[in-house]
């Protein structure tokens, strides 16, 4: 698929998507958001990637989705609108590799929930993360729903309801992002992540994210039926006898993610 609102890259075996509308801030159109889509299934799709990172062209990460596509569209017309918006979350919980985002200055509504939907975040110290549709009368349902468990009822009403911004110390307190870094130093960091990443078993890391998200569907007492039951698959898998073959010889492992 050729591609014109996102840039799509490859270093090795990390995959890199680029939000490609800087003049728009990175504002998600139908036509964005269709891309992003086709554009991570196609990095999932490739065994020669382990890991996936997003980032925003330009000054911003994202400021949400672009509402000049909003006037005049009926009920059923919204309805298709929003869930094209939303379905990255189902996307990028389905792949069998981790997805990192790399955040900068602002990341906003869509923007905010490309950061929450994300198994992992940098994000640079000057970045300010809102879930802000409230404040022109609409809301950031979609983004809310990753989060919601982690912060509970007062916060996430806050978010949901306030349209405030959070910075990136915020953020990270909550646990909303896994490391603040200087602007300068964002690339770096959020590369070294990929690559520490990458450097684990393909089969390893597929199976635990996996688990991460089919065990939050399950009951508590199920959650360690099924861990038996991954555990058990995993531990017959051609990674894990490298893997143990590795640590008793005392030299790094091949993987070959089986």
């Amino acid at each position: 698929m050729a591609f014109e609102t996102v840039i799509l890259n490859r270093d090795g075996d990390i995959g890199m998507i680029t939000l490609n509308r800087p003049e728009q801030f990175n504002t998600f159109s139908s036509q964005m958001a269709r891309e992003m889509n086709a554009a991570l299934a196609e990095l999932d799709a490739d065994e020669s990637i382990r890991v996936v990172i997003v980032k925003g062209a330009g000054k911003v990460f994202s400021t949400g989705i672009d509402i000049t596509e909003y006037p005049g569209k009926t009920a059923t017309e919204y309805h298709e609108w929003i869930s094209l918006m939303e379905k990255m979350h189902a996307v990028i919980a389905g792949m069998k590799k981790p997805v990192i985002a790399m955040a900068h200055k602002y990341a906003v509504a869509n923007g905010a929930g490309l950061v929450f939907a994300a198994d992992f975040a940098v994000i640079s110290d000057d970045t300010q993360i809102g879930t802000t549709a409230i404040n022109v009368g609409l809301l950031c349902t979609g983004p809310i729903i990753p989060i919601a468990d982690r912060l509970g009822k007062k916060k996430t009403m806050e978010m949901l309801l306030s349209g405030d911004m959070i910075n990136a110390r915020e953020a990270e307190a909550l646990g909303l992002v896994n490391k603040v870094v200087p602007a300068d130093k964002l690339e770096e960091e959020t590369l070294a992540l990929a690559r520490k990443l990458a450097d684990k078993s393909p089969t390893a890391v597929r199976m635990g994210k996996e688990f991460y998200y089919k065990m939050q569907e399950m009951p508590f007492s199920r959650r360690f039926t099924y861990n038996a039951e991954l555990f058990a698959r995993l531990c017959t898998t051609e990674d894990a006898r490298e893997g143990i073959s590795a640590f008793l010889e005392k030299r790094k492992p091949v993987w070959k993610g089986k």
